[in-house]
């Protein structure tokens, strides 16, 4: 019986947090049981859903490995315009913790078949079968499942940080709350947090204002 598996991430365009990649792989004979138990894309699902699919999906896993990336290591890949070959590099590793036949990854870059050669390039044996797509953790049920792994790990990090610091919302640029926690953090302390991605262009844009004020 193959076992098939799936990879994907969660936080990739957060600028708060790590980014977190997951991977799970099922015999052929338990993809009708994912289906069955609810499972699909994380972003379609509730927190509380999620939380009880996580369980339901580890307890029925043959295997399962989830990598967290700091936002340290996630500058210093985007400085250098390679954050793809950064997840690409990820998925490999938590292929490598598998066993797995066959392989569905969702795709981050234009090109499915040079992700695919990312990746591959990165294992060390190359006998799994790599499919990799564009929105497969709406396509494809194991790497919906990965997907629920990777959004819960990354949720629970982002927690940790929120009940050091509070307001900090959810992480994303795009949220007024974060972007305030950020800028009231930046003119406080002169320096950005940590945890927070200094390479995206919002964080840049302010560290950058506050050199010019500084000059003047």
């Amino acid at each position: 019986m193959l076992l098939i598996g799936g990879v994907d991430e969660a936080g990739r365009g957060s600028i708060i947090g790590p980014l977190v990649v997951a991977g799970v792989s099922v015999r052929e004979s338990k993809i009708t049981k994912l289906k069955e138990m609810g499972v699909r894309d994380s972003k379609q699902l509730t927190r509380q859903a999620r939380e009880k699919l996580y369980d339901e999906i580890i307890s029925i896993a043959d295997h399962y490995h989830i990598h967290t990336i700091k936002s340290t290591e996630v500058d210093s890949h985007v400085l250098q315009r390679g954050l793809n070959k950064l997840e690409a590099r990820a998925m490999a590793h938590v292929i490598g913790k598998m066993k797995v036949d066959e392989v569905y990854v969702d795709c981050c870059d234009t090109n499915p078949e040079r992700y695919r050669e990312h990746i591959a390039c990165h294992l060390k044996s190359a006998t799994q079968v790599i499919h990799s797509m564009h929105h497969a953790d709406r396509i494809n049920v194991v790497v919906s499942a990965a997907s629920i792994l990777a959004k819960i790990t990354r949720d629970f990090e982002i927690q940790k940080i929120r009940k050091r610091y509070r307001d900090i919302g959810s992480g994303y640029p795009s949220d007024e709350k974060t972007m305030l926690f950020i800028r009231n953090w930046v003119e406080m302390k002169k320096t950005p947090p940590a945890f927070a991605r200094k390479s995206w262009k919002p964080l840049r844009t302010m560290l950058e204002g506050m050199e010019q004020r500084t000059l003047f």
